[in-house]
């Protein structure tokens, strides 16, 4: 049985990963195969700095289901996180690469913003499993719609990356479905209000550093 300290090292390690390390996908790229398409240096920036919020998002999710396995008891429960969370591993790795490929960064704040979560991940999981669950649910339902609004705003044009969002956003639905099957509470509005504003002050500053 490994000992506190180790433990300790062991989510040290996977937090240093998550921000600093280079990402590796265990599903193939969506759109890999699709040519590149010829797009204005405004849409490839805008598309970067989309992909870049996107990438924030998992930083966090990957800190949210980090902080929650921590804080639960329920060894069954906190196999199925840590399952959810190596899924989305592919979505840092296909993210990064896609900003990347559009000429642009990883956010500077992603460390501040990694910290943030794993707390709040954290206090949901203490909170009590079904609390955790109803965290976690809507989440994934925010994210969804977020993901929706930036199909809307990605160049048509640009496939690869719309075919990377599209796939985002089905794994998040799945991941908000698991929630719900395993008895997640639905959260009070203000709750609800209050996690939106979070992401939106998230969102808008990861567009641009």
């Amino acid at each position: 049985m490994l000992s506190a300290f180790d433990r300790l090292i062991i989510e040290m390690d996977q937090g240093i990963r998550t921000v600093f390390g280079v990402h590796t996908d265990a599903r193939p790229t969506p759109g890999r195969d699709i040519p590149e398409a010829d797009l204005s240096d405004s849409a490839r920036s805008h598309a970067a700095g989309l992909m870049r919020v996107n990438h924030c998002g998992e930083v966090c999710a990957q800190a949210l289901y980090q902080g929650q396995a921590l804080a639960s008891r329920n060894d069954a429960l906190t196999s199925k996180l840590r399952a959810a969370a190596r899924e989305e591993e592919d979505h840092l790795a296909w993210t990064e690469a896609r900003i990347r490929e559009l000429g642009g960064q990883t956010s500077l704040l992603n460390p501040l913003w990694y910290i943030g979560s794993l707390a709040m991940g954290y206090a949901a999981g203490k909170a009590g499993d079904a609390w955790s669950l109803g965290f976690l649910k809507e989440t994934e339902r925010q994210v969804e719609r977020h993901l929706e609004g930036h199909l809307e705003r990605l160049d048509p044009d640009d496939v690869r990356t719309r075919e990377i969002v599209v796939q985002m956003k089905a794994d998040e639905a799945g991941h908000a479905d698991m929630a719900a099957r395993l008895g997640a509470r639905e959260l009070p509005f203000p709750v609800k209000r209050t996690m939106a504003a979070v992401a939106k002050v998230m969102t808008t500053l990861s567009y641009r550093v």
